[in-house]
């Protein structure tokens, strides 16, 4: 089963000054930050060391979705907590997904000295 979701602004905003920091294209910098959210989620709920994903972003609108292939312990955590809450699975890994928005990120972190000018 594939999860998909479309991201919010929080992790928009994490995926680009992640990708700012380290001179990435936005592209990049997305796929980099969707990496990390979900192997974190992956391997706290089931030890997991990869992940299945694809990203897909908008040029135009700037909006991004995520697809996941979650493992099955991930898919039983979901399904629980969304007979819980009453949410479907998507929306609670998108919920998960942007709780890690912001992990790794250096608040000191400074631009190479090679690095243009911030506009």
């Amino acid at each position: 089963m594939t999860l998909q979701f479309t991201v919010g602004d929080r992790f928009l905003d994490a995926a680009r000054e992640w990708g700012d920091s380290r001179l990435m294209d936005a592209e990049e910098a997305l796929e980099a930050k969707a990496e990390q959210a979900l192997l974190e989620i992956e391997h706290l709920v089931s030890g997991a060391h990869e992940v299945s994903f694809a990203v897909d972003l908008d040029q135009e609108t700037g909006e991004a979705t995520i697809a996941h292939e979650p493992s099955d312990e991930l898919s039983a955590f979901l399904a629980a907590q969304s007979e819980e809450s009453g949410l479907d699975e998507a929306a609670l890994l998108k919920l998960h997904v942007d709780l890690f928005a912001r992990v790794f990120l250096e608040e000191d972190t400074k631009r190479p000295p090679n690095a243009p000018p911030e506009e």
